[in-house]
């Protein structure tokens, strides 16, 4: 019987297949008493190598398909299976209680993973909990001797309907052959969501129980841009999609058209249009999409990609290759961003209650000095190779952005005393991200080249809420007039003092969103390289003068970030 699921548009595109149910086998496992424990210990070691090798096969083609950026997930993975403690633990249990070697190694992940899940405050190691269950799923069905459904064994055109998609499940998926997907769970911020933007293949997440409203082998339409989904569609419906899909093909290939464009509104304004990296090997990516620079270079994936802190001639040549790939275009390099959700095992971090607030970014560049001066002399040596920014993460104070400066002038005079050329005209920023920082951007703006403001901790800071924390995923409000004012008096305190400004957070890519900051006067917008040319086709349509008044309207009139939808929807944009 024909009817229609709905959730939320992840990723673009339409799609027409049947339904192919991602199902999982049962993995339930039987507490058994055993007699031979060495040989459940070896079981035990086994499932360990072949889940690590599997991990660093997945990582590899997720590498090869998606970017180095999104492979890094896998890295996690290996680690739960790289800790000691994880093995020790489940050897002793064995030991110690005859116990076979799956329900010990549940019983010993269920105690970490009840540990980290209790940290509702702590976001990082709530994500080592999901973390810790994919790699468990992962060891215990080779311990069980049963296979994990393998989405790059797909070989016919199809739509993958699952409760959710790991991050191993989407790396695995063939876009030649699957067409779209639809989970039960997930947000447009989840892995899944951004791996299929990154594969430009068609996803709809959070549509509550698609797994059970749909049977494996269903005739589905999949509409990406509205979030429904069409099950056993009418002879009728299914020519009104071809029709839209059609239509969505024609309007893919006018963007290709304005590839080597500049970006200009409908009155000629020009704005940039950049792209978020994490790798040199991210550039052809940009560079294909029209691209006209990179909005922010995530450095520290030199960092986690290495056992060791990568010496200042491997950081050279990464911002040398990806410097002289864009080929002039300026390239926008954020210093180290370590700490958070991210962090290194070879750097012996503090463990904090809240890593988000805590000891982190600038905040250890300026205390390990020497970790910061090695990445600053590799940078002033490349800025001969291209038209390089340098931009200061998670500052809050004047003090902070004047002590980074300070280093940065010192090691640029160490290199020009050693006769080592150092280009003069390389760009000094930071991350607006603290809300600390934007009530006095009039002050840093005198101090800086350009601002970049990082939406996503910007937002999460300024409604104290993490939005990895589902309680209070409602303040998830990238339209909230208090967001919206902030980021206005930021742009505003940068052209006051002749600066650029440039947003790199997940808004800059939403294309509800780039009508406001177009209106706002944002100089430059840096998102995924798949959003550049639809971004550009938008912006042609605008007048800037037009949007200005819309901006003034959401920014005066609109209380609530429903107010300002209502606005928009309004303009019909």
């Amino acid at each position: 019987m024909t009817k229609t699921l709905t959730g939320i548009a992840a990723s673009d595109g339409f799609a027409h297949a049947p339904a192919y149910k991602l199902v999982e086998p049962d993995l339930t496992v039987s507490k058994e008493k055993i007699d031979d424990t060495d040989a459940e210990i070896e079981s035990l070691k086994d499932a360990f190598s072949k889940s690590k090798e599997e991990l660093q096969a997945i990582r590899k083609k997720a590498e090869e398909s998606l970017g180095e950026e999104e492979a890094q997930v896998f890295d996690a993975h290996i680690m739960v299976l790289d800790d000691p403690d994880l093995f020790d633990q489940t050897k002793s249990v064995i030991e110690e209680n005859q116990m076979n070697a799956e329900a010990a190694f549940e019983q010993v992940t269920d105690n970490f993973i009840q540990m980290f899940e209790a940290m509702e405050d702590n976001p990082y190691m709530q994500e080592r909990a999901a973390d810790i269950k994919d790699v468990r799923k992962r060891v215990i069905a080779h311990l069980l001797n049963v296979t994990l459904p393998n989405p790059s064994t797909i070989d016919k055109e199809v739509i993958v309907i699952a409760e959710d998609l790991t991050p191993s499940d989407t790396a695995q998926l063939n876009k030649d052959y699957v067409k779209a997907f639809v989970t039960d769970i997930g947000g447009r911020t989840s892995h899944s969501a951004i791996m299929a933007r990154s594969l430009e293949i068609p996803a709809i997440v959070g549509a509550g129980v698609v797994t059970e409203e749909i049977v494996d082998g269903t005739e589905l339409l999949v509409d990406g841009t509205t979030g429904e989904v069409i099950v056993d569609p009418t002879d009728e419906q299914v020519a009104t999609f071809e029709k839209a899909a059609a239509e969505f093909e024609e309007l893919k290939a006018q963007w290709e058209t304005l590839k080597d464009e500049e970006t200009r509104t409908k009155d000629g304004k020009h704005v940039e249009l950049a792209a978020n990296i994490g790798t040199p090997k991210d550039v052809p990516g940009v560079i294909e999409n029209g691209g006209e620079g990179v909005g922010l270079y995530r450095t520290e994936f030199l960092y986690m990609d290495s056992n060791e802190l990568p010496t200042e001639d491997e950081q050279y040549e990464a911002y040398k290759k990806v410097l002289e790939a864009m080929d002039g275009k300026p390239v926008v390099v954020r210093t180290m961003d370590i700490g958070g959700d991210k962090e290194l095992p070879y750097l012996d971090l503090p463990d904090e209650m809240n890593p988000f607030l805590g000891y982190r970014a600038i905040r250890i560049s300026l205390e390990e000095d020497e970790i910061f001066r090695t990445q600053l002399r590799a940078l002033l040596r490349a800025s001969v190779h291209g038209k390089l920014r340098i931009m200061f993460p998670m500052i809050a104070t004047i003090q902070e952005l004047r002590d980074a400066k300070a280093i940065l002038e010192e090691e640029r005079q160490k290199l020009v005393d050693q006769d080592v050329d150092v280009a003069d005209d390389f760009q000094v920023g930071i991350m607006i991200e603290i809300p600390a920082a934007a009530v006095i951007a009039d002050q840093l703006a005198k101090e800086v080249d350009f601002f970049s403001i990082g939406t996503n901790d910007l937002m999460q800071y300024t409604m104290a809420a993490d939005r990895m924390n589902e309680r209070v995923s409602y303040l998830y409000q990238p339209y909230n007039p208090s967001l919206l004012r902030l980021i206005d008096f930021v742009i505003k305190a940068a052209h006051k003092e002749g600066k650029w400004a440039g947003m790199c957070g997940e808004v800059a890519g939403d294309q509800r969103a780039v009508p406001l900051l177009l209106g706002m006067g944002l100089d430059e917008f840096s998102m995924s390289a798949t959003s550049i040319l639809k971004t550009r086709s938008l912006l042609s349509k605008l007048d800037s003068k037009e949007m200005e008044a819309l901006a003034e309207k959401a920014l005066n009139d609109c209380g609530t970030q429903e107010d300002v939808i209502a606005l928009l929807d309004e303009y019909n944009l």
